[in-house]
Order: C-alpha cells, then sequence, then structure tokens
C-alpha cells in the first residue's frame, strides 16, 4: 500500500490553530485505518514537548514513541491550509499540514522525501495552491526506491 493516498489528502481546509489542525491531520490517518484514534493524542503531546514546524510554511506532527503502537500502517495524511494558521506563537504561518503515522525507522525514509519536496520551492508552491488530490500524491506519495 502506498504512504499516501487521496483518501489522506484534504485540499482547501481551514483550521482554527495548531491543536485543530493537528487534530485533522490525524482524523484523516484514523479514518483510512492506518492509525488508532489515541495516535492524535500522541501527536499533540509531542508538539508540546518539540514544535514540528519545518520551515517554509509546512509542519509535520507526529506521535511520540509510546504511541508507536498506535500506528497500524506506516502512513502520511496532508492537509492543505491555503489560509495559513498559527502554527508556533509569532512564527510564520503553516500552510501544509503532513501528518506522519510511522512503524519501526520506516519514517526516516517518509521524512527524506518531504524534506526534498519541500525544499523546491516551485514544488511547495504546488503543494500550497493547488485544487487536484493528484499533484499531492506526485509529490509525495512516492514509494522510497522511486
Amino acid at each position: 500500500m502506498s504512504i499516501l493516498s487521496i483518501e489522506r489528502i484534504q485540499l482547501n481546509a481551514a483550521a482554527v490553530n495548531r491543536t485543530d489542525a493537528i487534530r485533522k491531520a490525524g482524523d484523516l490517518l484514523v479514518k483510512s485505518g492506518c492509525v488508532l484514534t489515541e495516535y492524535i493524542e500522541g501527536m499533540l503531546k509531542r508538539e508540546e514537548s518539540m514544535s514540528t514546524y519545518l520551515g517554509s510554511g509546512v509542519a509535520i506532527p507526529h506521535g511520540v514513541y509510546e504511541n508507536k503502537d498506535h500506528v497500524l500502517q506506516t502512513a502520511i495524511s496532508v492537509l492543505q491550509l491555503p489560509q495559513g494558521v498559527e502554527w508556533d506563537e509569532g512564527g510564520e504561518p503553516v500552510y501544509l499540514v503532513i501528518g506522519i503515522a510511522a512503524q519501526g525507522d520506516e519514517h526516516v525514509g517518509v521524512l527524506a522525501r518531504l524534506a526534498e519536496a519541500v525544499e523546491d520551492e516551485a514544488i511547495l508552491n504546488d503543494l500550497i495552491h493547488t485544487s487536484d488530490p493528484e499533484v499531492i500524491l506526485k509529490h509525495l506519495g512516492r514509494e522510497p526506491d522511486e
């Protein structure tokens, strides 16, 4: 199964704050059967201890080690927020929230692919402004050896 699917992409979404955005990204993982509901609490707990803001308008919330048993399969979800949401007080707004659920060390490959995609300004601009979920799939849904 692919790390990303259409059912885990929500375009043109809105969030009132960081917590709301994390819950929405987590819900996409829960509804598609990738994680148990408890995983979302782990994502929120992680954020309390360390911001998952990557820069360039992208955040990558993920659970804490104690939540590893709540991950049913490695997957990512993508919440596109065209209006942005404040992530860290006084910081830059976040436009893409990429929820990560990984089993074992699989998150290392996931993070490497995400870093590649968000380092390219043209790709990042596409991801933030697209109205086509296939664009998100093309850039973020690749398997590690593609």
